[in-house]
C-alpha cells in the first residue's frame, strides 16, 4: 500500500518529468527519494550510504540530459536507487507491496535506462570507452557518461579505462563521485590525491587527471542540485574528455549514516526509531570468530602474520582486529589483483599472509590466482567467504569459487564440515610451507558433530561413516545435507575435506562397496568437485549422481526455489537415488 500518495515522486515516470521540476520542486523531490530509501532499506535492507550521498547528482542528470539516448554507466550500481525512481520503477520504494520488483543493482532487462547488469566494481569508465568507440565509428552524437566512485578508483581496471578515455578524441564524461569512502574508509595514493584536489578547490597543480590529458572541472558540494545542474550543462555535448569531480557527502539525510558510514554502506533490516538492527547479534562462535581467534594466537605465538582485504573488513568482522594489531592488518582497497599479488609478495619474503576474499569479488583476481600464487607456488593461506549458492543478484553470486580456485595446479582448497575443523584447517595451512592454502569459510555449519579431527591435510583422507549400497559425499556446508540423505537411504556418509585433491583410494573402495555415489556440492556444478568425483570413478562399475547447481545465473532467485530447481532438496535427491538403485 502506497502511504506516499501526495509524494511529488507519484508523478514522475521518467526523466521527461523531472525536466518539467523547479529547483524547489527537484530539493522536495530529493527530500521524498531519502525517507523511501532509508524506509525500504530498514524494511529489507540494501545499500544505504552510497545511495542517500548521490540523490542531487542523479536528478541533476536526468534534468539536463536525454537519456535513455544520452548514456549513464553506474560503477558498482549500488547507488541506482535514485536513478531507479527517477525512470519509472518508483513503486518499488513508494509501495511496499512491491518493494521485490526491481533488482538491487542496474539490470536492462528491467529498464531501457540500465545498459548493463553490474554489481562489481571499477568497471564504469573501461565500458563508457568502448560505447564512445562505437559512437563514433557509427557517426552518432549522444552523450556517453561513467560514474565512478565509492572507493572504485582504488581498482586497477579504473585506471586501465581512465587511461584510454583521456584520449577518445569526442565526447566522454566520467564523474568521479568523491565521497572518500568505499565500504570501509578509503586507502592508498588515490586517497592522498583527491584530498588535494578538494582542499584547493580543485586548483593543485598536482592534479593526475590533467596529467593524463583530461579537461577537469570540480563541483565543491556535490549535494547541493543547482551547482549540480550547471556543471552537467557545462558538460554536456563538449567534444572531448572531461573528469568531473564532485564532492558529495555519504549517507546525506540519514543522521547515522553520515556518523557511521562503514556500518551503513549496506545495511540488514533495521528499525527507523533506533537505527538497530531488527535481528538479534549471534554470540556464539561463527567462521569469523574462529578464524580471527587462531590468527590471534598465532601471532601472539609470534608468528609474522599479515591479515589482508580488499575494502570488505565487514565481511569477515575486523573492525577489532585492525585496531587491536594494526602492523598486522592491510586494506588494499577495492583491488582483489593487488590483494593476492600483494600476499604472494609477502610469502615470497618469509611472511605468512592470511587472505581474506569473498567469492564473488574474487573473479577479479584469478590472474593473479594462476599467474602469481600457483605459478610461483608460494604458502599463500586464503579464506574464502560466501562461497554459496544464495538469492543474490546475478552480479554477486558465490558459485564460482571451486571452478576457480580447484582447477589452478598447486592451490590446496579446503572445505571444513564443521567450526572445530575449520580451526584445524586454518592451523594447519599457516604451518605448511609448501602450497597455497584456500579454505572455504563455511556458513551455517555446527560447532563440531563429536568427529575425530584431522589436524594434518598434507594428504587428504576420507572421513566415511558406513551404510550400505550408496555413498553419499557431502563436501563442506553440504555435509548436512549429505547427513540427511544418508540418514534416509541407510547410506555412507563421507566427508571429503578437500574441494580439488581427491583420496583415490577412498573412492576405489566406495565404487566397490556401493552401487551408486552421491556427491553435493554448494557451488556450480560444471568443473566443480563431483565432476572430478565421476571422472576418476568412469571406468569403475559405479554409478554417480552429482548434485549442486546448474551453469547458469540466478538472479534475486529466492533459494529454496533454486534447490527445487537443481533437485538439491531431500526429498529429490532421496528418490533419485532410489530411483537409480
Amino acid at each position: 500500500m502506497n502511504k506516499h500518495k501526495d509524494f511529488l515522486l507519484n508523478k514522475i515516470t521518467g526523466p521527461k518529468d523531472v525536466k518539467k521540476l523547479s529547483i524547489p520542486e527537484m530539493e522536495k523531490l530529493a527530500q521524498e527519494i531519502r525517507t523511501l530509501i532509508v524506509e525500504k532499506d530498514a524494511a529489507e535492507g540494501g545499500h544505504l550510504g552510497p545511495d542517500l550521498g548521490i540523490v542531487e547528482a542523479t536528478i541533476a542528470y536526468h534534468y539536463v540530459f536525454d537519456a535513455p539516448k544520452d548514456k549513464l554507466v553506474w560503477d558498482i550500481s549500488h547507488q541506482t536507487y535514485p536513478h531507479k525512481m527517477l525512470t519509472g520503477r518508483a513503486k518499488a520504494w513508494l509501495d511496499p507491496d512491491h518493494y521485490e520488483d526491481v533488482t538491487p543493482y542496474s539490470n536492462p532487462d528491467e529498464s531501457p535506462y540500465d545498459y548493463y547488469a553490474v554489481g562489481h566494481t571499477s568497471t564504469s569508465v573501461a565500458l563508457a570507452t568502448g560505447m564512445a568507440k562505437a559512437r563514433d565509428l557509427m557517426g552518432q552524437r549522444e552523450n556517453i557518461m561513467a560514474l565512478i566512485g565509492d572507493g572504485s578508483l582504488t581498482g586497477g581496471l579504473a585506471f586501465e579505462g581512465l587511461n584510454n578515455a583521456a584520449i577518445e578524441p569526442h565526447n566522454l564524461v566520467v564523474v568521479v563521485n568523491d565521497n572518500q569512502w568505499s565500504i570501509d574508509k578509503n586507502v592508498g595514493g588515490v586517497v592522498t590525491s583527491l584530498k588535494k584536489l578538494r582542499d584547493s578547490n580543485g586548483q593543485t597543480a598536482e592534479n593526475p587527471f590533467k596529467a593524463m590529458g583530461f579537461d577537469y572541472r570540480y563541483v565543491a558540494d556535490g549535494n547541493d542540485l543547482s551547482a549540480m545542474i550547471d556543471a552537467f550543462k557545462a558538460v554536456k555535448d563538449v567534444d572531448h574528455p572531461i573528469l568531473l569531480h564532485i564532492n558529495t557527502l555519504k549517507g546525506k539525510g540519514y543522521e547515522p549514516a553520515v556518523k557511521d558510514e562503514e556500518a551503513h554502506h549496506w545495511v540488514s533490516p533495521f528499525n527507523l526509531e533506533d537505527d538497530q538492527p531488527l535481528a538479534a547479534e549471534n554470540q556464539k562462535p561463527t567462521s569469523n570468530s574462529v578464524a580471527l581467534d587462531v590468527i590471534k594466537e598465532q601471532i601472539d605465538a609470534g608468528q609474522k602474520i599479515m591479515a589482508i582485504n580488499a575494502a570488505i573488513p565487514g565481511v569477515f568482522n575486523l573492525d577489532e582486529f585492525k585496531n587491536e594489531y594494526p602492523a598486522n592488518y592491510t586494506d588494499v582497497g577495492i583491488a582483489e589483483q593487488e590483494s593476492v599479488a600483494f600476499a604472494t609478495g609477502f610469502a615470497k619474503e618469509g611472511g605468512i599472509p592470511v587472505l581474506m576474499e569473498n567469492s564473488t569479488f574474487l573473479q577479479r583476481a584469478f590472474d593473479q590466482l594462476s599467474h602469481d600464487t600457483a605459478a610461483n607456488d608460494l604458502p599463500v593461506v586464503m579464506l574464502v567467504a560466501g562461497g554459496t549458492i544464495s538469492s543474490q543478484s546475478k552480479t554477486h553470486l558465490g558459485i564460482f569459487d571451486q571452478v576457480m580456485i580447484s582447477n589452478l595446479p598447486n592451490w590446496i582448497y579446503l572445505a571444513p564440515t564443521t567450526l572445530v575443523e575449520e580451526k584445524a584447517m586454518l592451523e594447519w595451512a599457516i604451518k605448511q610451507k609448501k602450497h597455497p592454502v584456500a579454505i572455504k569459510v563455511p556458513s551455517d555449519v555446527p560447532e563440531t558433530d563429536h568427529q575425530i579431527v584431522i589436524t594434518d591435510y598434507s594428504t587428504i583422507n576420507y572421513q566415511v561413516k558406513p551404510g550400505k549400497e550408496v555413498a553419499v559425499i557431502g563436501l563442506g556446508a553440504f555435509y548436512q545435507l549429505g547427513e540427511k540423505v544418508a540418514n534416509k537411504l541407510g547410506a555412507t556418509l563421507v566427508n571429503p575435506l578437500s574441494a580439488n585433491i581427491l583420496d583415490e583410494k577412498a573412492l576405489d573402495q566406495l565404487a566397490t562397496d556401493h552401487k551408486v555415489i552421491v556427491t553435493l556440492e554448494d557451488n556450480i556444478l560444471d568443473g566443480g568437485f563431483g565432476q572430478k568425483v565421476a571422472s576418476y570413478l568412469g571406468n569403475k562399475d559405479v554409478k554417480v549422481l552429482n548434485y549442486g547447481q546448474n551453469r547458469v545465473y540466478t538472479d534475486q532467485t529466492p533459494v529454496a526455489e533454486i534447490y527445487q530447481q537443481n533437485h538439491l532438496t531431500l526429498e529429490q535427491i532421496v528418490a533419485d537415488v532410489q530411483k537409480s538403485l
